[in-house]
């Protein structure tokens, strides 16, 4: 048996790739560094990696998070600049006794040392997106400059039982240069329990820090609850929690993989989308809809995921 879960359909590509490590008796760990690299690495994709939208000083500041299910070592990068797939560089901190968190110029430095890909992040693209934003905020008042907060998440089984949850961003768009939210924390943006299943989330990442929403999906699956449940259960009573406490929540977004290769998601958005892979139907985009506190998953249809891609690839014009 082996399965995969990512976040948002942009994740396909690189899910496709990872199938094929997973099929074949390759690791997990390899499944998740080879599909979250594929998505660093396409630039239409504005969210994470190469062509990520920047901080407010337009700079490209990329956090990264990867967490081993068997070992429970983890490894993270936060607002690290100019190299190509901090993904990798969180890997190979995950293997070590200690310094497995590095922020900033340090972590920029480590990944040097340790011979990872230079790369200049900033794209045109992204400078257009940056350029017309400002000028938007400066014609509406009502306008926030934080939008695009679109993590990829992944958690991975593979063949011999192994588990990996991996997690890359650019983080919120024109955020405070410093800024980090919850992809690179371990048991907020992921956490993984080889024994049990992980678990990766997309969204406001201030909000899910709060409820250390992947840590508390993972536990309500050790108490017995299936991914879905766990899912349902961990967004739904932390959002509730929340408004009885007076305030209210940003957009969550939550995938699980239990370790006998059942899947769970739960969203406070309609239209979530996320990439499943599985022995027996390869891998498939679904979108998801609230239902009270229920799910309900339907396969994209061709339209939609037409659509999707041309949205992101169509050309931009400076205003």
């Amino acid at each position: 048996m082996w399965a995969m879960i990512a976040t948002w359909r942009m994740a396909l590509e690189g899910v496709q790739d990872a199938e094929l490590i997973l099929k074949n008796g390759g690791t997990a760990s390899d499944a998740i560094e080879t599909a979250i690299q594929a998505v660093e690495d396409f630039p239409y994709f504005k969210s994470v990696g190469y062509g990520g939208l920047p901080n407010r000083k337009m700079e490209v500041e990329l956090d990264a998070a990867y967490m081993d299910g068997q070992t429970l070592g983890f490894g993270a990068v936060c607002g690290i600049q100019d190299i190509a797939n901090p993904i990798s560089v969180a890997r190979r901190l995950s293997r070590l006794k200690a310094n497995n968190v590095l922020v900033g110029q340090g972590a920029r430095d480590y990944a040097i040392a340790q011979g990872f890909e230079t790369k200049d992040m900033l794209t045109d693209r992204a400078q257009i997106h940056y350029h017309n934003r400002q000028k938007q905020l400066g014609l509406d008042d009502n306008l926030v400059p934080y939008s695009g907060h679109d993590t990829v998440g992944m958690v991975a089984l593979d063949q011999a039982g192994l588990m990996v949850a991996g997690t890359s961003t650019s983080g919120l768009f024109m955020k405070e240069p410093g800024r980090v939210g919850d992809s690179p924390f371990i048991g907020s943006g992921l956490y993984v329990d080889a024994q049990i299943g992980g678990a990766s989330g997309t969204g406001m990442g201030e909000d899910i820090m709060k409820g250390i929403l992947s840590y508390e999906i993972v536990r309500l699956m050790k108490a017995g609850k299936s991914a879905q449940e766990a899912c349902q259960t961990a967004v739904f009573d932390f959002e509730r929690d929340m408004a009885n406490r007076g305030t209210s929540v940003g957009d969550i977004s939550m995938i699980a993989l239990a370790a006998d290769g059942s899947w769970g998601v739960a969203s406070n958005i309609d239209n979530f989308s996320f990439v499943v892979a599985l022995p027996d139907q390869g891998s498939q985009v679904y979108v998801t809809r609230r239902q009270g506190d229920t799910m309900i998953h339907e396969l994209a249809s061709q339209a939609w995921l037409d659509n999707y891609m041309a949205e992101r690839t169509k050309p931009l014009e400076r205003l």
